[in-house]
């Protein structure tokens, strides 16, 4: 059943390539704190050794990612396969946020294709990955990606989102402050 490494085989990293969806989770200290658990897609995730990856994080209604990182910097990234054999695996790792005007950004965004609304980049230090059966995930088909998000970002354009995160993305649902809350960005 579930077996866990130092860092990712390549094998693990050929599964990640083939994924078109991940899934971020995070959590705050308090025991009264969300837990957040985040869907991801697009051609986002990053694989930039065994034991590092980062993605790109779009403007969304909330940032607890970002708060839940800069309280403690726990972070899983999960992916499941919904075609060809079962599989589950997680990446357990210490994330970091980074934004436009720190200056590792242009290294790291080069590697993205851009996209409209991006935020922030995480990026990931894996600590363990554990892979597991899968056994009673559904076998989903891939379809396309949806534009929805993408037209809304140029639709509000620099301006109309920065305006955006101010509004909503500078704290938490715990009132913790997100890296954009904390550099008052």
């Amino acid at each position: 059943m579930g077996k866990q490494f130092p860092a990712m085989l390549p094998e693990h990293m050929d599964f990640i390539r083939k994924q078109h969806l991940f899934f971020v989770g995070t959590a705050p200290i308090s025991r009264d704190g969300h837990v957040n658990l985040s869907p991801k897609g697009y051609d986002s995730f990053r694989i930039m050794s065994e034991s590092k990856v980062a993605y790109l994080d779009l403007t969304g209604s909330g940032n607890e990612t970002s708060a839940h990182l800069e309280e403690n910097g726990r972070i899983t990234i999960m992916f499941c396969a919904f075609q060809g054999p079962p599989n589950i695996m997680r990446l357990y790792g210490t994330g970091t946020v980074i934004l436009p005007e720190d200056s590792e950004w242009e290294g790291l965004y080069g590697m993205f294709d851009p996209l409209p609304g991006v935020r922030q980049i995480i990026v990931v230090d894996i600590y363990k990955v554990q892979t597991s059966c899968g056994y009673a995930v559904p076998f989903m088909s891939y379809e396309k990606e949806r534009d929805t998000l993408q037209r809304w970002a140029e639709q509000k354009g620099e301006e109309g989102l920065r305006s955006y995160w101010q509004e909503k993305n500078m704290s938490s649902l715990d009132r913790l402050p997100t890296s954009l809350g904390k550099r008052n960005v």
